[in-house]
């Protein structure tokens, strides 16, 4: 029999639940992003869109298009009709883990992911830019499970210890105060033999943007027409999405974040934890790297294939 993924957690907190993908209603040929976050999340959505509507004819920002299901400041009934009302194919985001997440064997799964000090640089960006309003929605939301969001401390050193030495979630040992990225991609990775579950990494998509696309339009059975090719490529490169980052995560976006879209949207580059983690930062990134499989910790950090 082949061994496939089950939910082996509920993820419950100020941000997630995963209990609201059982009132979901896939279709076969649905897509899902699945990352942890700030690993890569709207650029592959904005991948599949733009690939999926080759004629630059998004009927709006992936932030309505292709929603955060488990996302629980979001009305679920409001999602749920949205989805129910696409004609197009969907593609949905979540960052629920695989183990967290119902899986289907019809539908096709993208688990995108980055280097963890990449992740954190651009979560300190993130989480530093919160509007007091996203706080209250946060944490006033009727049905929080678990302690309130806790406000961004501009401490570095320090959002970097508890980010990579504790864990939200009892089953995680790192993530707070959101939830794992070391293992997030892990929970994939253990089934990427699966036909209907694709690995990508940041790197490969910086390196090689083009390459990556045709393999995931491919993994899609999505056909671009020649012609259209190369501004469909051009329509996902950073320096074109943030010409107008409000095409891609919407107006709304004000709301979360100080700044709006063009702080959602921020740098899309890697490296700059370098001079910000000292020697001691990175020796506790050593130890969290030492605790995965050496196989899949090297592909975490670099890129690379999956095989």
């Amino acid at each position: 029999m082949l061994d496939l993924p089950k939910v082996e957690h509920i993820y419950q907190n100020h941000h997630m639940d995963t209990t609201r993908w059982n009132y979901f209603t896939p279709r076969d040929d649905d897509i899902i992003i699945a990352t942890s976050y700030k690993a890569g999340t709207t650029f592959t959505q904005t991948i599949v869109g733009n690939l999926l509507f080759p004629n630059d004819d998004l009927p709006g920002p992936a932030s309505f298009i292709s929603p955060w299901l488990d996302m629980r400041v979001f009305p679920l009934e409001l999602v749920l009709n949205q989805l129910e009302a696409q004609t197009h194919r969907r593609y949905i985001k979540t960052h629920l883990p695989l183990d967290g997440l119902p899986f289907h064997q019809n539908l096709k799964y993208i688990c995108v992911t980055r280097d963890p000090r990449d992740v954190f640089m651009s979560m300190l960006n993130h989480w530093g830019n919160h509007t007091p309003e996203f706080y209250m929605a946060m944490n006033g939301i009727p049905g929080l499970v678990g302690d309130p969001f806790p406000e961004f401390v501009d401490d570095t050193k320090t959002t970097w210890r508890n980010w990579v030495t504790k864990g939200w979630f009892d089953w995680h040992e790192d993530g707070f105060p959101y939830w794992s990225h070391f293992t997030y991609a892990l929970t994939f990775w253990k089934y990427r033999h699966l036909p209907n579950i694709k690995l990508i990494h940041f790197n490969d998509l910086l390196a090689d943007l083009d390459g990556e696309m045709h393999g995931i339009a491919e993994y899609l059975d999505i056909d671009v027409p020649d012609e259209l090719w190369a501004d469909v490529v051009k329509r996902c490169t950073f320096k074109e999405v943030k010409k107008d980052p409000s095409k891609v995560v919407g107006a709304n976006i004000d709301f979360g974040f100080k700044g709006g879209a063009n702080t959602f949207i921020y740098k899309g580059t890697n490296g700059r934890w370098q001079g910000v983690l000292d020697d001691e930062d990175l020796a506790l990134y050593d130890e969290a790297m030492a605790k995965l499989p050496p196989d899949y910790a090297h592909w975490l950090q670099n890129g690379g294939p999956t095989d």
